[in-house]
């Protein structure tokens, strides 16, 4: 009878511990036409950080760039792009091998989501033991999926080896991933894996290649700021860094 209790009071703390530590939940919002923002959530040194990324609706399914930072928020986007636009998810893009962008990799591919990175970025994946996409792309190349239009471009380094930006011609947003620095930033952030030397030239890049975006996306932190202000405040940080 003892060990009947027992095994009841281990159970019901169980549950108590499960209950108090709840997973992140995903935010998604409309960004402009066909394109939608969604943040998930990491902790990171004790501290929880929010990762911004995008995803693109075309007739026959959804686009996604990046993955959340984890399997269970990938889970969740799934789920919540399918109740939203009842569309399933056939494509999904990573623009470099840290965590936030690729955690979920392996959720999409179960899913039947054609998975897409650089060679470099499946390379270092394989290096970190992250999960890796199942078939690369060029540094720079136009695609066209299902009617949607968007290019992946390498400036160069910066954040990480291997950072790729991706531009929205039809709508004029360009996603920058942890290369694009959000307007509130306080510092470059994690640069462990960058190159901050050569950040400043890849950035001038980035602006060259796109000069009138009429949204950008940043990596982490709050998305809503100017084109200016994003920009601005990237090229300070970078350019600090020197």
């Amino acid at each position: 009878m003892r060990r009947v209790f027992a095994f009841i009071c281990l159970l019901l703390i169980s549950g108590s511990i499960a209950a108090q530590k709840s997973p992140f939940r995903i935010k998604t919002a409309h960004l402009t036409g066909n394109i939608y923002v969604y943040t998930s959530y990491g902790e990171f040194n004790n501290t929880v950080y929010a990762a911004n990324a995008v995803y693109a609706l075309t007739d026959s399914g959804v686009v996604i760039i990046d993955t959340p930072w984890s399997e269970d928020q990938t889970q969740q986007l799934l789920d919540t792009i399918e109740q939203r636009h009842h569309l399933k998810v056939i494509a999904c893009i990573v623009t470099h091998f840290h965590e936030d962008r690729t955690a979920g990799l392996n959720v999409m591919k179960k899913h039947g989501v054609i998975t897409y990175s650089t060679a470099l970025t499946k390379e270092l994946c394989k290096e970190h033991n992250n999960p890796q996409a199942e078939r690369t792309i060029r540094n720079d190349v136009h695609h066209n999926i299902d009617g949607l239009k968007l290019q992946t471009f390498f400036p160069g380094e910066g954040h990480s080896k291997d950072n790729i930006v991706v531009w929205f011609p039809q709508s004029k947003v360009l996603y920058g991933g942890c290369f694009i620095k959000s307007a509130e930033a306080k510092d470059i952030g994690n640069v462990a894996d960058g190159n901050v030397k050569a950040w400043p030239a890849s950035l001038a890049r980035v602006k060259k290649q796109f000069p009138n975006p009429k949204y950008v996306i940043p990596g982490h932190d709050d998305w809503h700021g100017t084109v200016k202000a994003i920009m601005g405040r990237t090229t300070e940080l970078v350019n600090q860094q020197r």
